[in-house]
């Protein structure tokens, strides 16, 4: 089992899914015209602050992530129409981009805070070159000339590597920025409400793809999520700190940041510890799963974890045995069936634990072992041993 892409099968309608994005997507020349026209006077500052904090940072993230992707894929599409020579779609989609660049800046200035003047430069950039790139287009419409149109081809094809270039490092140091910010909250914070929102929302940005959780990594996230591991004022938060850390440490970055603070060694601890909750056990199996996955070829050299491995294999037993839902019993013996492909001496000691009849005899409860996945692992474990 690789997590966290395993445990978060999401059906999500196409229709519906559609209609989300059609939000962002229609009447692109209208807003083109009204982008710059503020609807509020001076007078009605707070009305205008009002209204931007309904909603979350992590809801204007996700309105950030859509944007963006919204933007790759047009200059992906304004490429190949541009091969084809289709200069009034070319036009159209240029205007299109244009406006969505404006939007996304617009919006994530009305929601950010201490943004640096590197991302201001970046902007300026940008949205210079969306002018001059609408321009561009513009004459080619108005030209029929073969020649005047061939020699503009290559000025657009250069001005759209650029766009995408400045695209890029803006919307990656944006990333970074708001991966900052949120780290600080939860370091600097004593309040467990302030911090449980702050995990949530980088609970979020990890969900967006290896991309984010190197950013993540990089910034120090592993770091931060354990120290709040190590503190019992927030036990309560323990389940959710896990559950994002399993997450971070899909990409390299995240393991090699949790070799150097010792997390096994935390991990072992929470998971022999009986006073923490069922939960927290479930989610500190994960992180395990996780980093001992049979796919992830950077995580084959965990000395910490073998000198912990007695301790953590059998209390992945216990919490196998133990596990009163078909999740619980899922994250524990992905996690063992995980490790014995991580190391043979696992074998030994699964042996001398019983555990081969501890996981078949969860087999015959429906109840623990409820879907197809649950006896894909008991099956990978006993092929191992």
């Amino acid at each position: 089992l690789s997590l966290p892409s395993s445990m978060h099968l999401i059906q999500v309608d196409s229709v519906q899914r559609w209609m989300e994005d059609l939000k962002l997507m229609t009447d692109c020349e209208c807003m083109c015209i009204l982008q710059s026209k503020p609807i509020s006077t001076e007078k009605d500052e707070q009305n205008e602050l009002m209204l931007s904090s309904q909603y979350s940072t992590c809801d204007n993230l996700q309105l950030l992530l859509k944007r963006a992707w919204i933007i790759s894929t047009e200059l992906t599409r304004i490429a190949q129409k541009l091969e084809k020579n289709r200069w009034q779609r070319v036009h159209s989609m240029t205007v299109r981009i244009n406006c969505h660049v404006r939007s996304m800046i617009n919006e994530y200035n009305m929601f950010t805070r201490n943004s640096s003047e590197e991302m201001h430069q970046f902007e300026k950039l940008l949205i210079d070159k969306c002018s001059e790139f609408t321009a561009f287009t513009e004459r080619c419409i108005q030209t029929e000339d073969e020649q005047i149109l061939k020699s503009m081809k290559s000025c657009i094809n250069e001005t759209l590597t650029t766009i995408a270039q400045y695209f890029g490092q803006l919307i990656e140091l944006v990333l970074t920025h708001e991966a900052q910010n949120l780290l600080r909250q939860i370091e600097l914070s004593d309040s467990v409400y302030v911090t449980e929102s702050a995990i949530s929302s980088l609970f979020s940005l990890t969900q967006e793809g290896a991309h984010l959780c190197r950013i993540i990594a990089k910034e120090g996230g592993v770091v931060t999520l354990f120290k709040i591991c190590r503190q019992d004022c927030f036990r309560g938060l323990y389940p959710q700190t896990l559950r994002t850390l399993a997450s971070i440490c899909c990409v390299e970055e995240g393991v090699h940041q949790l070799e150097k603070v010792d997390g096994i060694l935390c991990l072992a601890d929470i998971l022999t510890d009986n006073s923490h909750s069922e939960a927290t056990h479930a989610e500190a199996a994960a992180v395990i799963a996780q980093i001992t996955s049979p796919h992830l070829t950077f995580t084959q050299h965990l000395s910490s974890f073998l000198e912990n491995m007695e301790e953590i294999v059998t209390a992945l037993v216990k919490l196998c045995q133990e596990a009163s839902s078909g999740e619980v019993f899922l994250l524990a013996s992905a996690a063992l069936a995980n490790i014995t492909f991580f190391d043979t001496m696992a074998c030994e000691i699964l042996l001398q634990l019983n555990a081969v009849k501890i996981l078949l005899t969860a087999c015959s409860d429906k109840r623990l072992v409820d879907t197809p996945y649950s006896r894909d692992q008991v099956r990978s474990f006993l092929a191992s041993l």
